[in-house]
């Protein structure tokens, strides 16, 4: 998981800050990343992004997406991804 934040990292410009969620697939792993997109003051007002991310079996970024942004603070809700 740290060469595929690594990689990610250098493909965002952004180091990501979490792994979130992670699971074994038939084709790798799949993994949930947050990154933080962009600092604000107070730092609960900056804005986070989730990144679905693919890897191979031996850990290698092959994919990325964006699926969400939100604020820090932000909380979700039952039903709200």
């Amino acid at each position: 998981m740290k060469g595929a934040t690594e990689q990610l990292a250098q493909l965002l410009g952004r180091a990501p800050v979490s792994v979130s969620a992670l699971r074994p697939t038939d084709a790798g792993w799949e993994a949930q990343v947050e990154v933080v997109e962009l600092e604000r003051v107070p730092d609960t007002s900056s804005v986070m992004a989730s990144y679905q991310v693919v890897l191979d079996p031996a850990g290698r970024l092959m994919a990325y997406e964006r699926t969400r942004r939100y604020t820090r603070a932000q909380v979700d809700r039952e039903g709200r991804r």
